[in-house]
């Protein structure tokens, strides 16, 4: 589930950059870009990274996983993971709420473009 949420973004993601580059990106796209997030990344996030790691745990415990690298530190792997896990939701909505600020940077209040007309003059 990660990889079909981060591939189809990353489809979407390349071209809208592309297009943008040589100055011929079409509204639709940047509107997609800018916009897709909203249901791919609980998906990916939330069903694909989240529950891979829920559902690693038994195997990272069973088989003292990365257990050399943790050895000279106070916790293990799995301590790790299970801190990492209860952390998640909230570090998970700091970056979501971050991409809806970005998302209205560029596209507006109500998801049309903002048009850049350049610098303020003052007018006296």
């Amino acid at each position: 589930m990660t990889f079909a949420a981060w591939s189809l973004s990353e489809v979407i993601r390349y071209p809208q950059y592309a297009l943008n580059a040589v100055g011929h990106c079409p509204g639709w796209l940047t509107w997609l870009r800018y916009s897709a997030f909203v249901v791919l990344y609980p998906i990916g996030a939330i069903f694909g990274e989240v529950l891979t790691m829920y559902h690693a745990l038994p195997y990272i415990k069973k088989k003292h996983l990365y257990g050399n690298l943790f050895d000279k530190l106070p916790f293990s792997y799995y301590s790790f993971v299970m801190a990492l896990l209860a952390c998640y939701p909230f570090l998970w909505m700091m970056l979501y709420m971050y991409m809806f600020k970005q998302r209205k940077s560029k596209l507006g209040r109500r998801g049309e473009r903002k048009h850049h007309s350049g610098p303020k003059r003052r007018v006296d």
